[in-house]
Formats: C-alpha cells, structure tokens, sequence
C-alpha cells in the first residue's frame, strides 16, 4: 500500500514538472505588448462616469495576468504602460520592438461624434445702408438669430478591431527592415527591387495574421453576447510603427450609458480581457 501511495506521488510530481514544458511548447509566441491606449495628460474618450484611459489600463493589466497565469509564462505580456501616464506613440512602438514582441495588442474605447443641431432661436434688427454720399440713409431688417447645439450621441454601441490600412504599409515596412530578426536584411540592397519585394511579403504575412487575430477577437466578442461591428482595416499610427503583427481593438462606447457601465464593472473587465486572451491562446496554437 505504501509503494503504491509513493508510485501516486512520484506521478504527481512527474505530472506537475512536465506541464510547464509542454505548456511552452505548444505556444509558436512568447511575448505579447499590451498597449493601454492613452493616459495621463490624454484621458482619450470622456463618458458620463469614467475615462477611456481608466478603463484601457484596468483591462490591459487584467489581460496580461491572465496570459502569465495561464501559460505558466510561457507566454509574457509586455506592457507598453503599468500606471496612469502616457507614452507617446513612438515610445509605445519601441517598448513592442525592442521587447521583440510577437503581437501587438492595442486597447481602446469607443465613443461617437456629437450629433450637430442649429436652431432657430428668434430674430433680432439689422442695421444696413442705401444710398451714396450725403443721400446715404441707413436702414432696419428684420433678420433670424440661430444658436448651435450638440447633442451627445448614446445609442450606437458594439465592439470593432482595427487592423492596419495598406496606405500605411510603408511605415510597416520600415519598422520590420529595422526590428526584424533576419539577419539577410543586413546585407541586402535597400535600393534593389528584389528586396522591396520581399520586404513586402512580410508585411502582407503580418497584415494576414493581425487580420486572422482581429476575427478570433471579434468572433469571441459574438459568444459573449456583444454587438459585433467587424473587423475594419484604418491607417493608424500605433500600428504602422510597430514590427508585429499587431490589432487595436474598440471594446464599446463610453457616451452609451449602459455600455460604460459594463466597460467600468468587474464583469465586463474580466469578459473584455478574456475575450483578447482567448484569441490570443487560439492564435498562439496555429501561427
């Protein structure tokens, strides 16, 4: 009895050392930048409770917890900010570079335009001239007075992830020639067509695979419930810079009330994060 109770141990233990390895094993990434949009200086979108960059700081964090925890650290999250202050866009862009970071994930709130309404508010007189020289006489009209109101827009919410739009490829180019591993870009010819081509194709294989990323994402969005607006490709500066495959994803509206309210509950953070990770994980098995 005893040596069977030792042989279960010893299992055990086997059991426990090993998971770790296959854990890090399984996973083709090892770092993931977590870029917390905003901050500081720039609180980003403004809602009725809250602030965007609030929020974005509280579901980055959350997500990178859940990525070191559940990997076993296999996968490391790399945190473009930890606190509230903000990182300019280049700073972000080498944070994720320099780490070598596999994905880059940037975190955003929502929040749509003010509808623009002018009104009539009444009238009021308007002096004008006729005449030339000493015949000249001035006159009164009537004329209509109008004030402009903006009305904050609260109906529209959902979740959207952008993947970086083709007119802002050059600068992706630039940031892997820069930060890419592949020691052949040291001794090619910038100048040689040969190279802009293959250059190309490993931006066309990072825009496949933020794109491959961005669905994951969204379809995750879908099982929870969520308002589910696509996967939408837009020329933005966080993601040009980076020399990754890399998203931004809009988790909601901040001016919808009810959305807010989830955005800022422990419910919707924790959903929110899960939402990333498991795509994240998903990703991670096939890329």
């Amino acid at each position: 009895m005893n040596f069977v109770l030792k042989s279960l141990v010893i299992l055990f233990c086997s059991v426990l050392f090993i998971q770790p390895v296959n854990a890090q094993k399984k996973y083709k990434i090892r770092k993931v930048a977590i870029d917390a949009g905003h901050g500081g200086k720039d609180p980003g979108a403004i809602g009725f409770i809250s602030q965007e960059k609030e929020i974005n700081l509280k579901i980055a964090l959350r997500l990178g917890k859940m990525l070191q925890d559940s990997t076993g650290g296999a996968i490391q999250p790399i945190y473009t900010r930890t606190s509230d202050w903000y990182p300019t866009l280049k700073e972000r862009h080498a944070i994720a570079n320099n780490a070598k970071a596999d994905l880059f994930i940037s975190i955003h709130i929502n929040s749509t335009a003010p509808r623009k309404e002018v009104i009539k508010t009444g009238t009021k007189k308007q002096k004008y001239y006729v005449g030339k020289g000493k015949k000249r006489k001035a006159r009164y009209k009537t004329v209509p007075v109008y004030k402009t109101i903006y009305h904050k827009e609260t109906a529209t919410k959902g979740t959207e992830t952008y993947v970086l739009g083709l007119h802002r490829m050059d600068q992706k180019e630039e940031a892997i020639i820069n930060y890419e591993d592949d020691k052949n870009f040291e001794l090619m010819d910038m100048n040689d067509p040969t190279t802009k081509i293959i250059i190309n194709q490993y931006s066309q294989r990072y825009l496949a695979k933020s794109v491959s990323l961005a669905s994951k994402i969204q379809s995750n969005f879908r099982l929870q419930g969520r308002n589910d607006l696509g996967v939408k490709q837009k020329g933005l500066e966080v993601l040009a810079g980076s020399a990754m495959p890399g998203v931004l994803v809009e988790f909601g509206f901040i001016n919808n009330r009810e959305e807010e309210a989830y955005l800022n509950s422990s419910k919707g953070i924790e959903e929110c994060a899960y939402s990333i990770y498991k795509a994240i994980i998903q990703y991670a098995t096939i890329h």
